[in-house]
């Protein structure tokens, strides 16, 4: 890399001087010779098309999967980038206009949809002991009984640079590293989509986890006002629709409240709570956490350097009691302890930390006495199991040939940029707003982990009651709690629970 860096120097400090010597000759210089005209990218669109059956609460369900790329193209016919998605399509509907169609995607930025797609909502599923641990290598996947297809057929769409979709040109990727060029990319793709396949007149939905809440909140809005998509739901999986909700900023106190009550959550299950709070429960000890930090500590927090000495020593007493941090530590933090600390120093006597998308997961640390973790424990257990899953499955099931890797997880996307949101937070919740009262009928259902580090659940609870709605619109958006992480689906009692609950919201959305 330091070889290529300094050539291109090299050969950027020789242009002038060739530039010099050929004007010198009477010559023109060779930055002005005649280029060749560039040549159009071609990108063709390639399908993979299958059939497929599956059992589902005692009945068999016959599908069609069609795993494939669709290219973007400007209005003069320029391609501009190919996306790759895998549809799913009950066989036998007659009547489309009553099939519900769902898009679903992750976030990252940078992830592809593997997750929700052999995790919770597709018809096959990476194979994981019961509690959300992966069983050790070589891996596997099976059938999905808990698949939303008996419900909805699905399209799983991986945004550019993701899974196996790339713009036309690598120098243009950048385009759709961004809010709006990654929502209008996707926007795009759903409209060709439903356009091709002739699926204007079905009830739609989209489906989004994390970052992918926040894409989907911001499509609500897209779809609705630039290109005439009403749509019927929309279901939010660890949501962040407002970044001042987890942004630890100086001067930004507010994720620090909401993560309270998370920090309880992981406390509980590590037993490192007071004798009292784990023999209440944890959905006891969640509720006087929030009821703590939404009052005395909010307050507390709000009054700053004007705290008294005995207010100080309470709060203290009281994070500690709720948290399992010994009040020393939280002295030190000035009240004010950041998820990656909470991390390192609930187990820290073990040489422990915690899983930042599910607390509940134990990593191993070299340095047991630095300030963050080593790594994620919780995106190690998943990240083998899922990518040596869907390479299998592309190939064997799906019978989708490239030599191209599958970016499950990648960088290349950034610097992400949020430059529509430049000097303020990201808050797609005004978008979500909107959308609902001009669309009165547009439904929003929410799930959230209890052991979630990354997108904490009061977190959503604030945004939701900060949404300003009208009071007849209240009640349509709906939230469901479950005792596992940001990946909820990955414990099967959860997975199991979101499936009934998805099922249920789904068919409220949609018209009698």
């Amino acid at each position: 890399m330091r070889k290529f860096v300094l050539l291109s120097l090299g050969i950027a400090l020789t242009l002038p001087v060739c530039a010099q010597r050929a004007d010198a000759r009477g010559g023109a210089p060779p930055s002005e010779a005649a280029a060749p005209a560039a040549t159009p990218p071609k990108l063709e669109e390639k399908t993979s098309k299958t059939e497929h059956s599956i059992r589902i609460n005692g009945q068999t369900l016959e599908y069609t999967a069609v795993a494939g790329t669709l290219v973007l193209k400007k209005e003069d016919g320029t391609p501009t980038a190919s996306i790759f998605y895998t549809a799913y399509t009950k066989k036998g509907v007659t009547e489309l206009s009553k099939r519900p169609l769902t898009f679903a995607f992750n976030g990252g930025p940078g992830s592809s949809s593997v997750w929700l797609h052999l995790g919770s909502l597709g018809p096959k599923r990476v194979v994981m002991d019961a509690d959300g641990k992966p069983t050790p290598p070589p891996y596997r996947f099976a059938d999905n009984p808990y698949t939303l297809l008996d419900q909805t057929d699905l399209v799983f769409i991986d945004p550019v640079s993701t899974g196996y979709s790339r713009a036309a040109v690598e120098a243009n990727a950048k385009d759709f590293h961004g809010f709006t060029g990654d929502v209008d990319s996707v926007g795009e793709f759903i409209r060709l989509y439903t356009s091709r396949n002739e699926r204007w007149m079905s009830p739609k939905f989209l489906a989004g986890e994390s970052y992918g809440t926040t894409r989907a909140a911001a499509l609500s809005g897209h779809l609705q006002d630039k290109l005439g998509i009403n749509l019927n739901g929309i279901v939010l999986l660890s949501a962040v629709l407002n970044f001042a909700t987890i942004s630890l900023d100086p001067g930004n106190d507010l994720p620090y409240v909401l993560y309270v009550p998370t920090y309880t959550a992981a406390a509980w299950y590590h037993k490192k709570l007071s004798k009292d709070l784990q023999a209440a429960g944890l959905s006891k000890a969640i509720e006087e956490s929030q009821r703590f930090a939404s009052g005395p500590y909010t307050l507390a927090l709000f009054k700053g350097d004007s705290l008294t000495a005995e207010e100080h020593a309470t709060v203290v007493k009281n994070l500690a009691r709720l948290t399992g941090l010994s009040p020393r530590f939280i002295e030190e933090c000035n009240l004010r302890v950041g998820p990656g600390r909470f991390r390192k120093e609930l187990l820290r006597d073990q040489r422990h930390s915690l899983g930042r998308y599910d607390s509940r997961l134990e990593g191993l640390d070299e340095d047991g006495a630095s300030e963050r973790p080593d790594y994620d424990a919780s995106y190690a257990s998943v990240q083998g199991a899922f990518t040596a899953a869907w390479n299998q499955y592309a190939r064997s099931e799906l019978k989708f040939e490239t030599d191209l890797p599958y970016e499950v997880l990648t960088e290349r996307v950034q610097p992400w940029s949020f430059k529509e949101y430049e000097n303020r937070y990201v808050n797609v919740a005004e978008t979500l707003r909107d959308a609902m009262t001009q669309n009165a009928a547009l439904k929003v259902f929410i799930a959230n982990g209890y052991y979630d580090l990354a997108t904490p659940f009061l977190a959503t609870e604030y945004t939701v009651n900060h949404l300003q709605l009208d009071p007849k619109l209240r009640d349509h958006v709906s939230l469901g709690f479950y005792e596992a992480g940001h990946m909820m689906y990955t414990q099967l009692q959860s997975l199991e629970k979101l499936k009934q609950d998805i099922a249920k919201f789904m068919a409220s959305a949609l018209p009698e």
